[in-house]
């Protein structure tokens, strides 16, 4: 599979199924289940482009002041925004050790549009929680990161690519 990488704040098009990776990243602090997720779709054996967006910049700065009057950081999360309403998949990590406020919000904004599959760690503070929405809003949900990744390799083998 070709695969097509894009981190904010870069606007690329894509003409090709694209996945946001959205979830833990805890300024940076957490794992980097972004680059294995990377790895593990650019390993599948399938014909065909897809775009990723990666949210997490090697170039991030934690003196951005998180309001909307510090350019950078507008930039970042309308990026964000942007590249979630754009994706054909996204895909939603909820590390167990993590509080992960943004990544609540962005289900809460995204559980209805049907193009979501959500990764919650037994362990997750308000696991509970999320549970219940995705249960409510018929989002496939895992608790192990390779499992959600071994459907995402059959989910997208019936996209047009």
């Amino acid at each position: 599979m070709k695969t097509s990488v894009a981190y904010p704040p870069s606007r690329t098009t894509h003409t090709s199924p694209s996945i946001f990776l959205a979830g833990t990243i805890d300024m940076g602090n957490s794992i980097d289940w972004q680059q294995h997720s990377i790895n593990t779709i650019e390993s599948f054996d399938i014909e065909g482009k897809l775009t990723i967006y990666n949210p997490r910049r090697a170039d991030w700065d934690s003196s951005w002041i998180q309001e909307i009057t510090d350019p950078q950081f507008n930039e970042q999360v309308n990026w964000e925004l942007d590249m979630l309403e754009q994706a054909d998949i996204i895909l939603l990590y909820f590390q167990k050790d993590s509080s992960s406020p943004i990544s609540m919000l962005e289900l809460g904004l995204f559980a209805k549009h049907k193009k979501i599959l959500v990764c919650c760690e037994q362990g997750f503070w308000r696991k509970g929680n999320i549970d219940i929405v995705c249960q409510r809003n018929g989002i496939n949900m895992y608790t192990a990161l390779d499992e959600m990744l071994i459907d995402l390799k059959e989910i997208i083998k019936k996209l047009k690519l």
